[in-house]
């Protein structure tokens, strides 16, 4: 008997699959990007219409100037924050009762009251204390709103670092302490060398989002006569009426959130690529 060689039998190619349905969630979720299609044509075209060169050429400098101080204000805050969260972290952990139970107070109130409400209790709030202050020296400090400001960022971001840091901390195996413990390395030494690295890993992108936040966020020091790049775009719009003033200024935070975002996502992609062999 022959044997056919099933190798000059040509493959049978798959069946097409069945065309998708279309649902209503498909109709409702083509009629929205159709319309934010539009709307996005339609802002860029009264941007260009609109297009003032003398408007630029006057308040461009001012809105470069506010973009510094943004990124100052948001970059020192986030960094003493970082410092002051160790401890907090720390004293979150901590079986100190008192230790404990402080530093959850402290990051329930600066995660639970809003950044506004913070900025104004430091601002407005100790300003009505002005004689004590003085009389401790401390008024040289409270009186200028670039101070208050970078006070109440520190203390809020502190308290979501610390968070996130605590939370990363506690996600490291246990294996990982009982190893460390197993080579003879000191707690202090095995912490900082082998637990404090991993914890970093995990918190990364939580720390990407919280800077992202604190951008964001920081257009309220506008309100305290800091002139940040919302600051900025006040003035220009309280001297031209013209709404173009909002609409550069939302670019010029988009444009600062996706390069944030991408060098977030490289820096995470570098620190994790032996992981991922």
């Amino acid at each position: 008997m022959s044997h056919v060689s099933t190798s000059l039998i040509p493959p049978q190619e798959p069946p097409p699959a069945p065309p998708r349905p279309f649902t209503a969630g498909r109709f409702f979720g083509n009629v929205f990007m159709g319309v934010w299609l539009a709307l996005t044509i339609g802002i860029f075209l009264m941007l260009v219409e609109g297009w003032d060169p003398e408007k630029f050429t006057r308040y461009g400098p001012n809105y470069l100037s506010g973009l510094g101080v943004t990124l100052t204000l948001v970059g020192l805050s986030v960094v003493l924050g970082a410092v002051l969260s160790l401890p907090l972290a720390f004293a979150r952990m901590s079986k100190n009762p008192v230790f404990s139970w402080f530093s959850y107070g402290y990051v329930y109130f600066f995660r639970g009251t809003p950044l506004l409400t913070q900025l104004f209790l430091i601002y407005y709030g100790l300003g009505s204390f002005s004689a004590e202050l003085k009389a401790w020296g401390l008024w040289w400090f409270f009186r200028d709103a670039w101070n208050c400001a970078l006070l109440t960022f520190t203390l809020n971001t502190a308290a979501y670092q610390a968070e996130i840091l605590r939370g990363a901390i506690e996600s490291v195996p246990r294996g990982q302490h009982e190893g460390a413990a197993a080579l003879g390395l000191p707690k202090k030494i095995a912490f900082f060398k082998v637990i404090l690295p991993q914890a970093l890993i995990v918190a990364l992108r939580p720390y990407g989002n919280e800077i992202i936040l604190m951008i964001k966020g920081s257009a309220i020091v506008a309100i305290i006569t800091v002139f940040d790049l919302m600051g900025e775009t006040r003035r220009a719009f309280s001297r031209t009426f013209d709404y173009q003033a909002y609409l550069w200024a939302a670019l010029l935070y988009l444009i600062i959130v996706e390069l944030l975002r991408n060098v977030w996502a490289w820096l995470e992609a570098r620190l994790t690529r032996h992981l991922k062999r």
